[in-house]
């Protein structure tokens, strides 16, 4: 597993720009996303079932993964690389970010794509007052930002998993930080170097928040709003009643469906989302 760096957002902005550009395209492809918060393998009853979560994974088709709550080494999850098994179970390229050191091991977000990962990085999202664990609502958050090869052309992703705490005032932070790293990779390299971006994760933000209100004051549609099937509840499992789990777009980048699977594989239902790009070289 390729080391990651934990960078501020200025070398992050670096480190993506000069991993460089690939070749265009002809014609847009379905792209098939799924944004799924694991609870570190665990079903909604609290029992290990990392084995579900792959089964999940391959049979949506997913081409590309946002997975939150995902544990290497910890106590909890009983020593186990949940990175390398879901690897080795989906047979998918894999990267994972550290937000936090939990239980003798690592707590954070992955992805998991269908196609090379060429570069990824950890940012962190910073706050103030500092966060610290305490209980299971305030840790340090963080975004996994990689770069994908596919068909015809690269695609970024940034994965997160903000704040918990119930009022917006650590997640409107962490949503500022977000929008200012997307707004340096489209003024930067977005159109130029032909990869567009998408932004997703666990939110913690219900669709009228202050929260989501930011990301579409920036630019950012909710695909879901746009071709959701159903209410797009997610959370908590067993009997859902949030939609806090998101996939974000801009541009000429579309959403054509979008639905959250009935499963209490997690503490959280998975949202698939199809996404269709922007044919190379289009403005629109």
């Amino acid at each position: 597993m390729r080391s990651i760096k934990r960078l501020d957002a200025v070398a992050v902005l670096l480190t993506l720009i000069l991993t460089g550009c690939a070749s265009p395209s002809g014609s847009p492809a379905t792209i098939r996303v799924l944004v799924y918060n694991i609870h570190a393998g665990k079903d909604a009853k609290g029992v290990d079932n990392l084995a579900k979560v792959a089964a999940i994974v391959s049979d949506t088709r997913a081409d590309i993964v946002l997975l939150q709550e995902v544990d290497i080494g910890t106590a909890r999850s009983g020593k186990v690389d949940q990175m390398a098994q879901l690897r080795r179970l989906t047979g998918y390229f894999g990267a994972f970010g550290k937000t936090l050191d939990y239980q003798g091991g690592d707590y954070g977000i992955a992805v998991l794509s269908r196609w090379p990962i060429t570069a990824d990085t950890l940012i962190h999202l910073p706050v103030e007052p500092p966060q610290h664990r305490s209980g299971v609502s305030y840790e340090p958050r963080g975004a996994l930002l990689v770069r994908i090869d596919a068909p015809g052309r690269p695609l970024r992703v940034i994965n997160t998993h903000v704040d918990a705490s119930r009022e917006d005032f650590y997640r409107l932070q962490e949503a500022k930080t977000l929008l200012s790293i997307s707004m340096g990779l489209q003024d930067g390299t977005g159109d130029h170097g032909g990869a567009e971006t998408v932004m997703g994760g666990d939110l913690n933000s219900e669709p009228e928040s202050a929260v989501i209100a930011l990301f579409g004051a920036a630019g950012w549609r909710d695909s879901f709003r746009e071709c959701g099937k159903g209410d797009g509840l997610s959370y908590p499992a067993n009997v859902p009643v949030k939609r806090i789990d998101y996939l974000m777009i801009t541009g000429a980048t579309r959403c054509m469906a979008a639905s959250v699977l009935n499963t209490e594989a997690s503490d959280h239902r998975p949202v698939l989302f199809e996404i269709v790009r922007r044919k190379a070289g289009s403005s629109r």
